[in-house]
């Protein structure tokens, strides 16, 4: 059709328009016709999104690209390396090397980790419910698995990218492959390595043939390695004869041998239950125990017998050893490193300070069962931290507790830092306190002295040096309770000194790391925390050295075999005590020793300072006794206690010189004097700084009123005088409360300082009943005022 004739022809209709709000067929809205799309902002429609659409589809294709590529990569890098990774000849003894530890002087070895105990027996020679179990604890895939486990090499891969320590959850397999072939290096290329060898591995050899090889090389701790010394070490018996439940408790031990250890202490043997109630478990799911077996199997664990002494671990040195171990777990040094890395461990300790700490207790112990009586000692340098020596109590291989470091409740070795606390905050060694019994709490509850059922009254006015030389537990309550906020501030400055808190804490370092039963309440003063000796010898040390904490510490180097250092001790002090204050807390102390409760340790006829300490336990019994006490040079802090350490030395101990044994001043003073006396041998003899006499603004009023003139000696360097400063005596008469009633004889047994419903700090009877060793040494004998 022509354009004229398409012009000349019938006109076109046309669609009439809608009207507005009136929609179009097929439409929605009001607009009529097609949806149309939304216009950008040029009016062209859709034309952004689309744009923005692409650019995401195409990235996200990129990365899939990317990371195909990437996948692709690794695992031809991967089959690369597992056709060009030979497998290697066997490591040397398994790569294992004996790790040595010494004393101080760098030479003279203290014992060794790990000299190897091993026999090679066939897998035939090992129990069925033996290799079960041992499966079920370390790898219940093994004889599906094909050696390597993916979710491991991946965790320890983000692991490691995220700077973390490599993590386990090897299998079998692999910890052959690293024991028989590998280092103990911690990194994701030995992890990889190792995942390389173990493919290869269980190629090359049988399921029984790793299995066999691994309990042959494993290391199950007590320096045994491989399952038939392991059956020797812990059970006395051969592989072959072991029960399941001797060989549920081996298996169960390799994923943790010092943890899971039971002779290491009750917490060990908890852990090492639960342990071995995972692996039962484990072997009545994999269906090679009946449930019922199993079941009766987890109510307890096998006897482990007790066995002779060995050279290795007899006597103290199994103590050290096992002390030396976890100090180096807490420097994040693994088993496997110390047991068979060929470590080179430098320690604090001398021989002189062991010996001297075993020395003197056995010259003072009093004759009774070994089982019952623990004795804990610690000596540490004040300018150093350096712990010189200690003794744990009983030969290693018949108890493994360290009592130098398990500890136990302080009393009154505590007080020095409530009366720190005190002159911090504004009172002075002439503040004075109510000494007389009991000090009534506004709730009702009260303090006792020592003494009768009543306690002993000291007068409602005594000094700070008088209720620090008598251990006046009236005058430190209501020191702590006249500070502000008495009981926190106290526990502060404990900690600040080198008591740790019950949450280990980097900034107060300790050994262990965290004490028990540490609480700011009202009687934390009388010493109810548990603390071990270690770190109540180094909370000492601090007063001895001016104020300054140096922290506690037994490791001062470690090496590899070659020499290379891997560790080494950097010094580090704090100020806990301003200086003037740790002198006027040491000149109280000193006057313990003079004409207080530890006058037995006069016998070291050389300046001391120091303070006994008595708690009692929930039944009002004395369940601890100390002694803490310093020269300028040396501190020693000595502990007895018995059974579980709350059990009561009342009523048990018998008398020291007539006096009660009992009490710190008795055998704890004694045996201190003893150690000391051996370890400050050839040390010259150093006098302490005289005190600074620091004088505040009380906080409280009423604490004021001056005692008697002064009458005690002081240890210094300054000649002697006969009389105090006239421009410093005090000129105001005497409190008219009720004399001091001081103690002549010694305190009634079960005698408590505190409510029974607590356990706290007593202490035992004053100079009068405690001095009894003769005159009083001629090195004491100057004459200084008490303010």
């Amino acid at each position: 059709m022509s354009a004229k004739r398409r012009a000349d022809g019938p006109a076109l209709k046309r669609k009439p328009k809608l009207s507005a709000g009136r929609a179009k067929p097929g439409g929605s809205g009001g607009s009529g016709g097609p949806a149309r799309a939304k216009t950008g902002p040029d009016g062209k429609p859709g034309k952004v999104r689309s744009v923005a659409r692409r650019r995401i589809l195409k990235t996200l294709k990129w990365l899939l690209i990317s990371l195909i590529v990437g996948c692709l990569l690794i695992v031809a890098a991967f089959v690369y390396l597992y056709k060009t990774t030979p497998i290697p000849n066997p490591n040397k003894d398994f790569e294992t090397q004996s790790s040595f530890v010494y004393y101080g002087d760098g030479k003279t070895e203290i014992g060794q980790y790990a000299t190897q105990n091993r026999s090679i027996i066939p897998l035939s020679q090992m129990p069925d419910t033996l290799q079960n179990a041992v499966i079920a604890a370390e790898d219940r895939t093994f004889y599906t698995n094909h050696g390597i486990d993916p979710k491991g090499i991946i965790r320890a891969a983000f692991n490691d990218a995220r700077g973390g320590a490599t993590q386990g959850a090897s299998t079998i397999t692999q910890q052959y492959v690293k024991i028989l072939y590998l280092t103990q290096e911690r990194s994701l290329s030995r992890k990889v390595h190792e995942a390389i060898l173990s493919l290869k591995l269980q190629k090359e050899k049988s399921k029984q043939d790793i299995l066999q090889g691994y309990l042959n090389t494993i290391y199950f701790g007590r320096g045994a390695y491989g399952v038939q010394a392991a059956a020797q070490a812990y059970f006395g018996v051969d592989a072959s004869d072991l029960s399941l439940k001797q060989g549920a408790v081996l298996a169960s031990v390799l994923n943790n041998p010092t943890q899971y250890d039971p002779a290491n202490g009750k917490s060990n043997k908890q852990a090492l239950l639960s342990r071995y109630r995972y692996v039962l478990s484990g072997m009545a799911t994999m269906g090679k125990l009946s449930p019922a077996k199993a079941a009766r199997a987890e109510r307890h664990l096998p006897a482990f017998p007790v066995f002779k002494e060995s050279s290795q671990y007899g006597g103290q040195k199994g103590h050290v050893l096992t002390l030396v171990r976890q100090q180096l777990h807490d420097l994040n040094f693994t088993d496997d490193e110390i047991d068979g890395g060929g470590l080179r461990v430098y320690t604090t300790l001398t021989q002189k300070a062991m010996n001297a700490a075993a020395a003197g207790v056995r010259e003072v112990r009093p004759k009774l069962s070994l089982k019952q009586l623990h004795v804990g000692v610690a000596t540490v340098q004040p300018a150093t931290g350096a712990l010189l020596g200690f003794y744990a109590g009983q030969n290693f291989l018949q108890s493994q507790i360290n009592w130098a470091e398990a500890g136990g409740m302080v009393g009154s070795t505590f007080k020095p830092a409530s009366l720190a606390t005190a002159i911090a905050n504004g009172y002075s060694l002439k503040s004075t306190w109510d000494g007389n019994s009991p000090y009534t709490f506004p709730d009702g509850l009260e303090v006792h002295n020592e003494g009768d059922s009543t306690g002993t009254n000291y007068g409602s006015a005594i000094s700070s040096v008088t209720a620090m030389e008598q251990s006046v537990n009236t005058a430190f309550v209501d020191m702590s309770a006249s500070i502000p906020n008495g009981p926190a501030k106290i526990l502060t400055q404990a900690e600040k000194m080198g008591i740790p808190p019950e949450e280990p804490d980097a900034h107060y370092p300790g050994i262990p790391d965290s004490s028990r039963d540490l609480d700011a309440d009202a009687l934390i003063t009388l010493g109810k925390a548990r603390i071990s000796a270690i770190n109540m010898a180094n909370a000492y040390a601090t007063i001895a050295n001016g104020g300054q904490r140096a922290d506690v510490h037994v490791i001062s180097k470690v090496t590899d075999s070659k020499g290379k250092v891997l560790y080494q001790y950097k010094p580090h002090t704090t100020e806990a005590i301003k200086p003037d204050i740790d002198r006027d807390v040491s000149y109280a102390m000193q006057q313990v020793v003079l004409h207080g409760t530890g006058t037995n340790a006069q016998a070291i006829d050389r300046p001391a300072a120091g303070k006994t300490g008595t708690a009692t336990n929930a039944n009002g019994d004395v369940s601890s006794s100390w002694f803490v006490g310093f020269t300028p040079q040396l501190v020693t802090a000595v502990m007895y206690v018995r059974g579980d350490g709350d059990n009561a030395l009342n009523d048990w101990l018998p008398p020291y010189n007539g006096a009660a044994g009992y009490f710190g001043a008795g055998y704890p003073t004694a045996t201190w004097a003893a150690v000391m006396k051996a370890d400050l041998v050839g040390v010259p003899e150093q006098s302490f700084p005289l005190p600074a006499y620091v004088t505040g603004t009380p906080p409280e009023s009423g604490h004021s009123a001056p005692p008697p003139p002064p009458t005690h000696h002081t240890q210094s360097s300054a000649p002697p005088t006969s009389s105090a400063p006239t421009s410093s005596a005090p000129t105001s008469s005497a409190p008219t409360s009720s004399a001091p009633t001081s103690p002549t004889t010694s305190p009634t047994s079960g005698t408590t300082s505190c409510p029974p419903s607590d356990s706290c700090g007593t202490d035992g009877p004053s100079a009068s009943a405690a001095a009894t060793d003769g005159p009083r040494p001629s090195v004491m004998a100057s004459r200084e005022p008490w303010w």
